[in-house]
């Protein structure tokens, strides 16, 4: 999240895409009902109507995948109309930056595009620069060679009913929810994974972003642009490199391309070094020394041209290159789309260890249904772990709270903390290595890996936190660390919260709250530095002053010399005033310093740097500068915009031809949307297992609208069978007014629904939807796109 939960509070509207909060979020809905109460309009747009829906002032039912249709209709309405925030545009976009004479945008394609590799030379959708390597601007936006310009160019396409013919939502309701966002600011965005799992899912969130700027709703009270994480630690474990392109603290994971810290400073630039720098201190210890790059040359590089998601585990598995797969607190058999590949591919393993609480699919996947366990070799081990319940440690929501859970409960048996069980098998590893002079040992070796068996959650949190090494004393702030190896840092955007030897995530102050806005500086603390609105700098003017002044978060104060307010300001430098370049980046983590309508390529010069290495990178995704909507894999319908580049043209799809089948319209009528609820969580592990929660719900069921229940003679509560181009489950039809069928480019199309959460184990078993749905995913993340897929169904 840009903002946090409580400031949910301070909105005049809401959007909420992709997300049923009422169900799946519920204290959400807690700050959502206060500002309801003071007068903000709540607007859901979802495929089905679900409990978010019923509180909702305006419910707008969208096609699954079109979310980029409906945005871009509203971006073109608010820039044809020029009913844009013009003085936050100006001073805070790269809006009147010059690009390049050679972009280009044609038939689906913008300009650099490899058919032969599915990916983009992107080096035409940078920037004019001066002598002095900076962006060039132009004297006015309606200049036609600057971002401005071009995005409009761009977005001109998307009218109403070029959206609403897309989407199924009408005309008249998209202007009604562009004008309600248009007339109440700060409107909050509030997304989940109905927005990310598609394969334009970092375009989806693009979207938001643009819709934002124009707004002038970001790093300002009520605004941004707010992801709702499953889990209190989804936040945290994708903060530690869950994800397998970036290091801790979303460091660029270093490729092969980049065999030194040189080279991949010239990628990342001088900025994000130093912070690599820390981190390879806090693992390597003394043995990380400038001589030898930190120890950088110890961690593995990946193959800049592989894929290395999840997806690419099991079809790596499949094909025999695999021997060993460690699942920790996952349940893939269950929670990974087109489940038949996941399976072949854990049965070519030859060891599978799984860490978990309950004896879950992935750990039995041998018992599955019509298998003959007889004809498997895997060998399974399995490590019980204690649940969140049983052990201690720091909970990181949504919002970038860092909170401490205590607990006093012993884990069950032999079960372990997940903490310990990775302490106990690093140290007998590194007993069987002792001795080798291999050089690919050597990370293993020279690991500065020493925890107390005593307090060792809090211990490891110092780490993270980081030290000044000439001192002993921990970091107190992201500003003290240095790039010459001085000062550690496990996680440079936790740096500060064991500032001055005190616990921060312990505080439980919930009475300060200066301002009233519900930031409570006091209670836990927040990353990046305890800010809790990131970008906040752009809540005030040219001056540094605020641009509300009913609702003030930071300013500059001219007689104290300083940036001050009621949250840290989000600034380089809390003495460099509005006067100075540093006083000027109200988007600090761009290489431009502002944010960006069109994520251009670009290189921030550091005049510092001996050898002209850059200060920072910008980033850009893979797939386009500017959010263009294609159809999912599976679609109902062909793409009006551009026909001959019907879906992302940068996906690779199918991956293996063999296991992989793509479904059509003609076989396969029916949209399949699946998602989570309330009463079973993921993959269903832990509360399938629970009683009471499989009283509430007790099957997989597939819920469809009256009309097609009508149509296929189908009745509420008769058993159906549903199939996909990849499986095919029996689960009890829901005929329910829920579901609706909506009118896509002329003709009707029925839409169906179906919770993911069950499987063939624990005290709940059911059919697993994920058998059906399809594993293309999104070519920046490799997020699966299991919102939109193809399916037939009939009466059982």
């Amino acid at each position: 999240m840009t903002n946090h939960w409580v400031d949910l509070k301070n909105a005049k509207a809401f959007l909420i895409e992709g997300s049923n909060a009422a169900e799946n979020h519920a204290m959400a809905m807690r700050w959502v009902m206060r500002a309801k109460e003071k007068g903000a309009v709540v607007i859901h747009v979802d495929p089905r109507f679900t409990r978010t829906s019923s509180t909702a002032d305006i419910f707008a039912q969208i096609r699954p995948g079109t979310d980029i249709a409906f945005l871009g209709a509203i971006i073109n309405y608010i820039l044809q109309n020029k009913l844009y925030d013009e003085p936050y545009v100006k001073l805070n976009t790269n809006a009147a930056y010059l690009m390049r004479s050679d972009f280009g945008f044609h038939e689906g394609l913008f300009s650099g595009f490899n058919e032969k590799t599915f990916s983009y030379d992107t080096t035409s959708w940078g920037y004019e620069l001066g002598p002095d390597g900076k962006p060039l601007k132009a004297e006015s936006m309606e200049d036609p060679r600057c971002v401005f310009t071009k995005l409009k160019e761009h977005y001109s396409r998307y009218t109403f009913k070029v959206s609403a013919d897309i989407t199924g939502i009408p005309e008249a309701k998209i202007k009604q929810i562009a004008d309600v966002l248009v007339k109440n600011r700060p409107a909050t965005v509030m997304y989940a994974l109905g927005m990310t799992q598609h394969t334009v899912g970092v375009q989806n969130i693009r979207g938001f972003g643009i819709l934002q700027m124009l707004l002038g709703n970001m790093g300002k009270p009520g605004g941004g642009v707010n992801a709702m994480r499953g889990e209190p630690n989804v936040q945290g474990s994708t903060d530690f490199a869950l994800l397998f392109n970036y290091l801790p603290g979303y460091l660029s994971y270093p490729k092969h391309t980049q065999p030194d810290l040189t080279t991949w400073t010239k990628s990342s630039g001088t900025f994000r070094a130093k912070f690599l720098v820390n981190l390879l201190k806090s693992w390597f210890g003394e043995n990380a020394t400038p001589e030898n790059d930190f120890g950088y040359g110890w961690l593995p590089k990946i193959n800049a041209k592989e894929n290395y998601s999840i997806f690419r585990i099991f079809e790596t598995a499949f094909e025999g290159k695999m021997k060993m797969l460690h699942v920790v607190g996952q349940n893939p058999m269950v929670t990974q789309p087109n489940l038949n590949l996941v399976h072949e591919g854990l049965t070519k393993l030859d060891m599978l260890v799984v860490q978990d609480i309950f004896l879950h699919e992935t750990a039995c996947f041998w018992e599955k249904p019509g298998v003959d366990p007889k004809q498997i070799q895997t060998e399974v081990i399995v490590l019980p772990a204690a649940s969140f319940l049983e052990r201690e440690g720091t909970k990181i929501n949504s919002g970038r709270l860092v909170q401490w859970q205590y607990s006093k409960i012993k884990p069950v048996g032999q079960a372990k903390a997940d903490l310990e069980i990775i302490d106990t098998l690093f140290n007998k590893i590194r007993d069987l290595y002792k001795g080798s002079t291999a050089e690919r040992d050597q990370a293993i070796l020279k690991a500065n890996w020493q925890y107390p068996q005593e307090n060792m959650v809090e211990a490891v949190l110092k780490e993270i936190n980081g030290y000044n090494l000439n001192t002993g004393e921990l970091n107190k702030s992201i500003g003290g660390l240095q790039p010459d190896g001085s000062t550690s840092c496990g996680n440079w955007v936790y740096a500060g919260v064991f500032a001055n030897g005190e616990n921060l995530s312990k505080r439980k102050d919930n009475k300060t709250d200066p301002g009233g806005l519900g930031t409570y500086p006091k209670f836990g603390w927040c990353w990046p530095g305890n800010i809790h609105i990131l970008y906040n700098r752009a809540s005030c003017d040219a001056n540094g002053q605020p641009f509300d002044k009913d609702m003030p978060l930071v300013w500059w104060d001219e007689a104290q010399g300083k940036w001050t307010g009621y949250d840290v300001p989000d600034v380089p430098s809390a003495t460099d005033g509005p006067n100075t370049p540093n006083g000027q980046k109200p988007y600090r983590m761009a290489g431009e310093g502002i944010s960006r309508f069109v994520a251009c390529t670009y290189k921030d010069p550091d005049p510092a740097s001996p050898i002209g290495l850059p200060r920072d990178s910008s980033s850009t995704p893979g797939d386009g500068p500017i959010p263009e909507f294609y159809e999912p894999v599976e679609s109902p319908t062909p793409n009006v915009l551009h026909p001959k580049v019907p879906v992302n043209p940068c996906l690779k799809y199918p991956r293996l031809k063999s296991q992989q089948p793509i479904g059509t319209s003609e076989e396969f009528p029916y949209v399949l949307s699946s998602s989570s609820m309330a009463e079973h969580w993921c993959a269903g592990s832990v509360t399938r297992n629970i009683p009471w929660l499989n009283e509430l719900v007790k099957e997989t069921t597939c819920e469809l609208s009256p009309q097609l229940a009508q149509k296929l003679g189908i009745a509420n509560g008769d058993m159906v069978k549903v199939w996909s181009a990849r499986g095919e489950v029996v689960v009890r039809a829901m005929v329910t007014n829920r579901m609706q069928p909506l009118t896509v480019n002329g003709k009707t199309v029925d839409i169906v629904w179906m919770p993911y959460n069950w499987s063939f184990k624990g005290l709940s078993q059911a059919a697993s939807t994920n058998l059906l749905t399809i594993d293309a995913g999104d070519p920046n993340t490799w997020i699966q796109e299991t919102k939109a897929c193809l399916v037939n169904l009939k009466k059982a």
